[in-house]
Formats: structure tokens, C-alpha cells, sequence
């Protein structure tokens, strides 16, 4: 599963040498909006860099959403994405879902920051909490996806439950509405439609990605 972008990293033709950044997302479980959230993030960060997005997942969901449209950033797959990584600003790796212990410890080697994005309910705090006590000291965060709208406090409280069992969990959350299977339809992102819903969605990823701007300082 793990993808080696160690001889990758340093972009060596720049005046100033850069430091490639590798965020992966991985999930327990399908339906978690894992997909969804590497395209969206991969789509901040092409608005600061070259960007590649690897799916890496056996579904090839990523994949299929770019072919019906057209993404800002590159999306190749594993073996194509080897071609493609030399002079990345950076990759963001879509993983398959349910990784074990020993693949979720490699994820993480592997990257400068592992994503989790959880379901905001009872039976998914279970699955994240055998997740952190895998991970251990791991740079990681938890990301609550597909988060009813107020006044439901589902989020919020999955928040707080991950916080008090002291997992690292982003401050944003994502939130739940079709217009995110509105843009896979389209391959297209939730910001190029004109939903005053889609707007907000794309808010919420645009939130992410700001912290991880700032974890990955």
C-alpha cells in the first residue's frame, strides 16, 4: 500500500531547495467522504502549488471524478504517479479504506500528515479510538466529515469525544449536502457550483486546509 516519494522530496532544480509535502488520507471504513476530501483538499493546495493527487484506491473514485470534467490539479494512479511526482509541490495520496495496524504505522512514515476523516456518530468513535492507539505519536488528524446541518450538534460533539479521548482532531468540520455528489456527477468541485450550499462546503475544506497549512510549518 505504502508509496516511497522519499527521492522526491527536494526539488533540487529550484534556486531555493523546497521540501515536497505528502498528505494521505486513509479511512476505516468506506463512506466517509475519504475521496471527496482528497480531491477537495487536493484542489486548495493546487491554488498554491503543483499538485498531484494519487489514487491509490482499489475503487478509483478520484480517478473517475476527474475523468468526467476537469480538476486544477493532476490525479494519477500509483504506477503513473511515479512519472508524475518529480517537481510536485504537493502530493496528496487517496488510500484504499480499511488499512491495519501495521499499514495505518507505514501510512504515516510515509507522509508529513495522515488524515482521518470519521463519520460524526457513536458507532464511528469506536473504530477511531483502535485507530490512535495504532498510530500512537503519529502526526495525524481526525477530520469529522458529512456533519448534519445546525441545529444538530452531531459534529460538534464527535469533536468532543475525540478531543476528551485525546485524539488530534481538526477544528473545521465538513459538512453534509448533495452537492458534493452534484460535482462528482460533473467532475467537478462543490466551489464550481453555484449553490449557495456548495459555497459553504467548499468554506469548510478551505478551513482544512488552512490548518493543515499551519500543522505542516
Amino acid at each position: 500500500m505504502e508509496l516511497d516519494f522519499e527521492h522526491y522530496r527536494y526539488h533540487v532544480d529550484q534556486p531555493t531547495v523546497f521540501l515536497m509535502k505528502i498528505i494521505t488520507i486513509t479511512g476505516y471504513k468506506g463512506g466517509v467522504g475519504k475521496s471527496t476530501t482528497a480531491i477537495h483538499l487536493a484542489a486548495y493546495f493546487s491554488d498554491l502549488g503543483k499538485t498531484l493527487l494519487v489514487d491509490g484506491d482499489p475503487n478509483h473514485t478520484a480517478l473517475a471524478w476527474s475523468e468526467r470534467g476537469s480538476l486544477p490539479f493532476s490525479v494519477a494512479d500509483q504506477r503513473r504517479a511515479m512519472k508524475l511526482v518529480s517537481g510536485m509541490d504537493f502530493v496528496l495520496i487517496d488510500t484504499p479504506a480499511r488499512p491495519d495496524s501495521n499499514d495505518l504505522k507505514e501510512l504515516a512514515k510515509g507522509c508529513d500528515l495522515l488524515i482521518l476523516p470519521t463519520l460524526p456518530d457513536v458507532v464511528s468513535l469506536q473504530p477511531m479510538l483502535d485507530t490512535a492507539r495504532d498510530l500512537k505519536d503519529a502526526h495525524y488528524r481526525a477530520l469529522v466529515t458529512v456533519a448534519p446541518p445546525l441545529p444538530n450538534r452531531d459534529g460538534e460533539i464527535m469533536q468532543g469525544d475525540l478531543k476528551e479521548a485525546g485524539i488530534p482532531v481538526f477544528s473545521s468540520t465538513i459538512r453534509r449536502t448533495v452537492s458534493f455528489a452534484k460535482a462528482a456527477l460533473q467532475g467537478a468541485l462543490v466551489r464550481d457550483l453555484r449553490e449557495e450550499t456548495a459555497q459553504a462546503a467548499w468554506e469548510d475544506y478551505k478551513s482544512v486546509g488552512a490548518e493543515i497549512r499551519r500543522l505542516l510549518k
